[in-house]
């Protein structure tokens, strides 16, 4: 995955959270992520699976397509 779709996708989710008015923290928490790995994730600086994708999505209560851009 290069660089720009991992922040663009970091940057959904992070729009996702905000929405939800949820912190970081409580979001890896119910991904069952650690929080320094999701904070990377939001940021772009990892690379996220498709995994921790679809956890992701089910701890914000939205579909992966709403935070895949593609």
């Amino acid at each position: 995955m290069s660089t720009d779709t991992a922040k663009k996708i970091g940057e959904k989710i992070r729009q996702a959270r905000q929405q939800k008015g949820s912190t970081q923290a409580e979001i890896a928490k119910k991904a069952d992520l650690s929080v320094n790995y999701y904070a990377r994730i939001e940021r772009g600086d990892a690379t996220a699976t498709i995994e921790s994708v679809q956890k992701i999505a089910q701890a914000l209560k939205v579909k992966s397509s709403d935070i895949l851009p593609f």
